[in-house]
């Protein structure tokens, strides 16, 4: 009699549990079909949550509707205190917090999981607009959060909008680059390698119009909503952008990070793994000669740059490279080969300038230094006379390039002072004063 007795007192308890649970995911279901809830109904909502949560053997839909329930929480007290405010950052801040917003992405998946699984739509169309109407907002928390240098924090806000929608890994890829930012390198590299896992290559085509009335550039998603929005007579101007392969990046910072951390085959073993696994992508071979650059490996850089240029020769960035590495190997010649090259590419390089009028004046700190030390004795005057005939033909040699360089960048101070120093040497007087003049 004794066993029977807590058997029913078990089952009536379990019984009584059914219920609460059932009472509180109704209340739950009522306060989230409002379309604005009160502070009042906040303060419900978030107290039955805690309720049912706390409540153990759940079925399996209860479960997954709590767990949707619960992760709703933070946006719906969003919406409703904030709701007269939408820009105010400290509640932003307090709850868009990236476990807050985990909890969110894994609650709304898990209905759209169940729902599929289960063929019975409840909430399926709901959270599939939730998500798109959310991760705007949760984006530009996290672009506020960069602006700030608020690197790390941004990182995550971005790993989470991720995890909130999957099929978005260019948020993932943004995540990567603001923890490199911040030089949390095992937290990239956690992104970076889940990106390759996925290989994801962020190419594509941004679609451009110009607004009619605005005059400004938009961005469509689509070809096709771009076509309709001309059509209606909204746009105008079409043009199209193509997005470059972002694996050749992605490997190259993978690879950066682990030659900063001493693993230097283990970074060229990821860029081999890479190109075997993408063989026509040209953006892997700069990665991999990046590894080599990074471990000042200069031969092994010029050689896979050479082996670029063969398939891309007109790529004035990679012609300039060669001449930085041409001039840090020594070899003087050869860099103002490849500046040059770099700038019939490109006529308006002008860092290719800049750098080929600096390679003119190599030598010239050595130079001023014997003539400052020089005597009054015939000997060294002849010796000074025939330094400062160098000299000047240096500055000679260098002043087509400055010159082209400040016409590019006017605003450029550091050029605008190097002609200075030249039209002096020089006697150029005129064009001392004209340049000294301007402002």
């Amino acid at each position: 009699m004794k066993i029977k007795y807590v058997l029913l007192a078990s089952s009536m308890m379990l019984s009584a549990a059914s219920f609460a649970q059932k009472d509180e995911l109704k209340t739950l279901k009522k306060l989230y079909a409002k379309e604005k809830l009160s502070v009042a109904d906040i303060s419900e909502y978030k107290s039955a949550v805690n309720k049912v949560s706390g409540m153990s053997g759940l079925a399996e839909p209860d479960q997954v509707y709590t767990n949707f329930y619960k992760a709703m929480a933070p946006l719906l007290e969003l919406d409703g205190v904030n709701g007269s405010n939408p820009g105010d950052l400290q509640l932003m801040a307090k709850n868009l917090t990236p476990a807050k917003i985990n909890e969110l992405a894994k609650g709304l998946n898990g209905v759209l999981e169940y729902e599929k699984k289960t063929g019975k739509k409840v909430y399926t169309d709901d959270v599939n607009e939730t998500i798109m109407s959310v991760k705007p907002m949760i984006v530009n928390y996290g672009i506020v959060l960069n602006q700030a240098s608020k690197f790390k924090e941004a990182a995550q806000i971005f790993e989470a909008i991720y995890n909130l929608d999957p099929s978005d890994a260019s948020n993932l890829y943004n995540a990567s680059i603001l923890a490199m930012q911040a030089q949390d390198f095992d937290g990239a590299l956690k992104y970076l390698y889940e990106l390759k896992k996925i290989n994801y290559s962020g190419e594509g085509t941004n679609y451009y119009a110009v607004n009619k009335a605005s005059g400004a550039e938009e961005t469509f998603a689509t070809d096709a909503d771009r076509k309709q929005s001309i059509k209606l007579g909204l746009h105008e101007k079409p043009r199209d952008e193509k997005v470059p392969s972002k694996r050749g990046e992605i490997y190259k910072n993978i690879a950066s990070i682990l030659v900063h951390q001493g693993k230097v085959e283990e970074a060229k073993a990821a860029i081999n793994d890479a190109k075997q696994a993408n063989p026509g992508d040209t953006s892997l071979l700069l990665a991999e000669a990046n590894i080599y650059l990074d471990a000042k490996d200069y031969v092994g850089y010029k050689r896979v740059i050479t082996e670029v240029l063969a398939k891309d020769p007109n790529d004035a960035d990679l012609l300039f490279n060669l001449g930085v590495i041409s001039t840090t190997s020594g070899d003087i010649e050869e860099a103002k080969k490849y500046y040059k090259k770099a700038i019939e590419v490109n006529p308006n390089y002008f860092n290719a300038y800049n750098n080929l009028g600096a390679l003119m004046l190599q030598g010239e700190d050595k130079m001023v230094k014997e003539m400052n030390s020089l005597g009054t004795t015939p000997k060294d005057n002849k010796r000074f006379e025939e330094l400062k005939t160098k000299r000047n033909k240096m500055y000679s040699d260098a002043l087509p390039y400055f010159e082209k360089a400040l016409q590019i960048d006017p605003k450029e101070p550091n050029i605008k002072a190097i002609l200075l120093n030249a039209y002096q040497v020089l006697d150029m007087d005129v064009k001392y004063k004209a340049l000294k003049a301007q402002k």
